[in-house]
């Protein structure tokens, strides 16, 4: 219970859950590669690769757990990550989604409600965007017309970054997660060093053009 300091139980527990959960999907992605005879790496990186994450995430858990255990964002950020990457992955609804994002006439030529799926899709953000509300609101503690004046391009560039692409049908939950840390380091960084607001917006803005320059280009390259 004590060692020095004082552990929260439920949040070890929890790290210790979602790795489990993270490698039992490893080894049936794992088994369903060897099934239909795809290359996989080997047994020794495979081992790697699980440790490593494994280590990564307890050694975080186990800091929070010393501290205050997991922050109640951090926990509905999770969820929602894993709800979403299930959809996007692992559900007809997904592919569809995407079908439609990547070519729209394409997808209702081949039997895709596109309407229903755009409309399905502005209804998932708007109910993610209250999310987000609340959230800022929570942690402002106060609410104001203006208290989300900006994010538009963390939230773009966070997209960019994590993969997306400006042709659209191309990306994931899991890149956009780890292009909103990339925004979010970049934030931070520059408000510690004391950079000006305006410039920040300007060094935001450039990272976003060189996102999609690369995709513009890459595509261009592809076609």
């Amino acid at each position: 219970m004590f060692m020095g300091e004082k552990i929260h139980l439920f949040t070890v527990a929890l790290g210790a859950l979602l790795c489990a959960g993270l490698v039992a999907l490893d080894v049936r992605d794992r088994r369903e590669q060897q099934k239909y005879g795809f290359s996989v790496p080997s047994p020794t990186m495979f081992l790697v690769k699980n440790v490593t994450l494994v280590g990564a995430i307890m050694f975080l858990t186990w800091r929070l757990a010393a501290y205050e255990g997991y922050p109640i964002v951090l926990i509905v950020m999770l969820l929602l990550t894993a709800v979403y990457w299930f959809v996007t992955v692992r559900t007809t609804l997904g592919r569809r989604i995407f079908a439609v994002g990547g070519n729209a006439k394409a997808a209702m030529l081949s039997g895709v409600s596109t309407s229903r799926y755009v409309f399905f899709t502005f209804v998932s953000m708007g109910a993610l965007s209250a999310l987000g509300g609340l959230v800022v609101a929570a942690r402002l503690n106060s609410s104001t017309p203006k208290a989300g004046t900006g994010f538009e391009l963390d939230v773009i560039a966070s997209c960019f970054i994590g993969g997306a692409s400006a042709y659209g049908g191309v990306g994931g939950v899991i890149g956009a997660v780890i292009g909103a840390f990339v925004m979010g380091v970049l934030n931070n960084g520059m408000s510690i060093q004391g950079v000006s607001i305006d410039w920040q917006q300007a060094v935001k803005g450039l990272v976003l053009l060189a996102a999609v320059f690369f995709d513009v280009r890459g595509r261009s390259r592809e076609g």
